[in-house]
């Protein structure tokens, strides 16, 4: 199993709204993905500004591919996020599960 991570930053005032527009839009395109697994979404404010963290578990390199595409180690983005993000990070990064308890 793979473990995709990504972040993202908003202002705090679009904290609830942001966290919407993930369970609405985003939480439904990951789980109709062929190979998705689960994911886990962490946000939390600090030093002003809302940030999230997305880990989502993935069955192979394959499964992310069809999600995210060829180049699959860049982030994947909606039209929508240019509403909230403070900056869009390029990349997000991946890890083998070796454990899980």
């Amino acid at each position: 199993m793979i473990a995709r991570i990504w972040h993202g930053r908003t202002a705090v005032e679009d904290y609830e709204a942001y966290t919407e527009f993930m369970k609405e839009r985003a939480i439904p395109d990951y789980r109709s993905t062929p190979g998705f697994v689960r994911l886990v979404f962490l946000r939390s404010i600090r030093e002003g500004a809302a940030h999230f963290t997305l880990i989502t578990f993935w069955e192979s390199l394959e499964a992310i591919k069809s999600f995210a595409g060829e180049e699959y180690e860049k982030a994947k983005y909606y039209p929508e996020d240019k509403d909230f993000l403070l900056e869009f990070e390029e990349t997000v990064t991946h890890h083998q599960v070796f454990a899980e308890a």
